[in-house]
This record gives C-alpha cells, structure tokens and sequence, in this order.
C-alpha cells in the first residue's frame, strides 16, 4: 500500500504504541483487500463497549486489555489514548436502566458501566444505539465513514450518501485512532453504482410495507446493488430505516438507489452511471405476499411478548405507539417491549409518551434490542414484532415463534393477548 509521510510516521511509533499498532492492523487489512492506499475518515461508530461474560476475564486486567485484545486484535496489552477522530458507541449489551427488567448479571452490568466511563475518557461518546443518524452522528455526503452494523452502513450509504463499508471491531479500533480506514469498496465512486433493477407494482406506503420490501430485496439482490422505479410514495427517515434493515439482513445491500429520494441519484441515468439498465426485477402483488408470508414464522397466536424498535425507534414512532396506548392496557400475559436511542427517550420522557406507555403495562428501553442482549421476559414462546430485521433473526437467536406485522396490529395484539394480524 502507498502511505502518506504522517502515515509511515504513525505505523513507526511516532505517536505511540497504540497508533503504531492500528497503523499495522489496517495496512495488513488493505493489503488483503488489495487497497492501494488508506483514506482519511473523520467519522467513526464502533463496537467498543465491554457487557458479555466472554469478556469478563480480560476486563480483570483493566479496560486496556479489552480494547487491546478486541478493538485492536493484540494479544499485548497497550494503553490506548483518546480517540484521534470523533467517534461514537454503537448499540451494546445492557440497558443501563432497564438492567433488572432484562435480567442482566449485576457484576456485567457494573462492568459495563465501568466500560462506558473508561471509553468516555478516552473521547467515545455514548450514543449506544444502531441508529446513530437519529441522534447527532449525521455525516455529509461523500464523507468517508467507518462504521460496523448492517443497518446503520446502508443509511449511512443510501439516505445519507457518505461513504462505508461494514467494518469490524478491529477495523472501527484503528481507525478511531488513526483517523484512516482502508480505501476499498464503497469508498470508491465506481463501486456505488446501482447493478440490478427492481420494478415496483404493489403499493409501499406504510412502514410495514417498506420493511416487506426491503425483505424482498434482500432476497432478490443479494450483496448487490439495487435501484428501484415506480415507486409512489414519499419515504420519510423511518421508512427507509426499516426498508434497509431488512434488505441488509436478508440479503447483504449497503447501498441503493431512489431517483429523486436519494442523493446520488437524482435520475435512473445516475444510479446507474455509465452502465445500462438490467431487466427489471418485479415487487408485484404476489411477491409482497409471499415476502408477508416468509416474514411470519408462528403458528401459535398466543403472544407472550411484543417487541417494537429495531432499528430503534425515532421520536414520532414513539408518539405514535403512544397515541396507540393511550387509555389501553396490555394483556396481563404478554409484555411489551419499546426500543428508543436513550437520548431520544429523554424527549419521549418530557414529552409524556413513556409514561402513557409504562400506564398501559409497558417498558421503553434503550441502549439494545433482545436480539444483541440475548435477553427477552421469562418464558417466551411466541413475540411480534414491527420490525422485518428483527422477525429474521429473533426466532432463530431466542429459539421462538414470531409474527411480524404494523405498529398497529403489535399494538393491538399486545392489548388482545393473541395475534390479530392478517396476512397481506
């Protein structure tokens, strides 16, 4: 790889072991991708956070040790300075209010706020949620980021127009350091073009239709890159959140393209730069309701658990699930779960939505979702959930039946005790 002279300054020690060490660890990963040089990335949303047993040990030997073995991938331990760039905490392990609700060990829970102090110092700002874009991490476009998680990389890609791939722990650790992440990928302008071509025939409109059709392409495209015509409706922040969580999970998309919607292409001609249109993938009718049908994986309409936010939910999704519960309450036996970044849950606070949904018999949660915690109420069998990402993955993570459906029908049905949703 080509080095600058304040890169080979970095990779000799020039400002500290640790910085050496990341130096080596990103020119040894852009040689594998064959990158012929590294670029400058100002913008940085990692996994840094210590709450798992596997890591109990290391945090024995201070928190060095685990940003060591973990973030930097060194079975040394070095001492790690404040981050060189700024750079955020993506979503962790514990909700640091919640803890006892979630049934999380005390001694993690410590640790974790232990962790978060450690890393504070150290210049990582807690956001603590897969939604950064919601809470002040919004970078510009053609900004070169480096951030981990599926959903946040597509945004970040798609609405936003910066530019990432999905990076690791190890790759997220030395660019924080560093300032500088391998350029490969989809940091190069040749390499974002839309490659495949969904026509869309059915009607998308609400939330749940966008996350039905970002299922579909997932499927559909697979690692490639979608752009999509005949679209009629508008898609607000929310909307593309859920459509790219769960185009990024059944498939591996990190980027697409809406003439008009998104902003590197302002026309089909755009998305596609120099290349021609593909033939049309169809999102018909019938393919909305067979993605509807492979998103429900219950037989059982008995719900024991309702879980919304995943990506975690914004502001307005939580007026709304407010709006839905108020004057309601939530069937004795089943829980209900509401996900929100901790600092959009202080304006759900003062704007009085926690407390009508803690009236109706459920819990606003922050910092996770029971598909990273592993941690779901005592005993559950079947859940629903408003979110395509999280019905893919939740049934095979907690081993339970799962219904996917609107905010409505969860709502709904979280009051009934059973599921009440159809299928499309």
């Amino acid at each position: 790889m080509r080095l600058t002279e304040d890169e080979k300054a970095m990779r000799d020690g020039a400002n500290g072991p640790a910085v050496a060490r990341s130096m080596d660890l990103l020119i040894r990963y852009g040689e594998a991708l064959d990158a012929e040089r590294l670029v400058e990335t100002r913008n940085v949303a990692g996994a840094f956070n210590a709450s798992t047993p596997s890591v109990r040990h290391l945090a024995e030997d201070g928190f060095d040790r685990v940003f060591s073995e973990l973030n930097l991938d060194s079975d040394d331990t070095i001492e790690i300075p404040r981050m060189a760039v700024p750079t955020c905490q993506l979503i962790t392990g514990i909700d640091m209010e919640n803890s006892a609700l979630q049934g999380a060990d005390p001694a993690l829970t410590e640790m974790q706020r232990q962790s978060e102090k450690y890393l504070g110092q150290r210049g990582v700002n807690m956001m603590c949620t897969c939604t950064p874009y919601q809470v002040g991490n919004v970078p510009v476009q053609g900004e070169h980021c480096a951030w981990m998680e599926s959903s946040a990389v597509i945004y970040c890609n798609s609405v936003l127009g910066a530019r990432t791939n999905v990076e690791g722990k190890e790759s997220t650790g030395a660019a924080a350091l560093t300032g500088r992440i391998p350029y490969w990928g989809l940091h190069l302008p040749e390499n974002r073009h839309a490659n495949r071509l969904i026509r869309v025939e059915a009607e998308v409109d609400d939330m749940a239709d966008w996350g039905v059709l970002g299922y579909f392409t997932g499927f559909a495209v697979e690692e490639n890159r979608p752009a999509f015509e005949r679209l009629t409706h508008q898609p607000n922040l929310m909307k593309l959140k859920h459509f790219g969580a769960a185009a990024a999970s059944s498939g591996g998309v990190e980027i697409y393209h809406m003439p008009g919607i998104t902003p590197e292409a302002p026309t089909m001609e755009a998305a596609f730069g120099t290349s021609a249109k593909p033939e049309a993938i169809c999102f018909g009718a019938a393919e909305k309701r067979r993605t509807w049908e492979r998103l429900q994986n219950a037989t059982d309409r008995k719900l024991d658990f309702v879980m919304l936010g995943c990506p975690h939910n914004s502001i307005e999704q939580m007026s709304l699930v407010a709006e839905l519960l108020e004057g309601r309450r939530i069937h004795p036996d089943t829980a209900l779960w509401v996900h929100t970044p901790r600092a959009l849950r202080q304006i759900a606070d003062r704007s009085g939505y926690t407390d009508v949904i803690r009236a109706a018999g459920g819990e606003v949660m922050s910092d996770t979702c029971p598909s990273i915690s592993r941690r779901l109420p005592k005993g559950v069998r079947v859940i629903a959930t408003d979110s395509a990402k999280q019905a893919h993955y939740l049934p095979a993570i907690a081993k339970v039946q799962g219904w996917f459906g609107s905010v409505r029908q969860c709502v709904d049905s979280a009051v009934a005790g059973e599921w009440l949703g159809v299928v499309r």
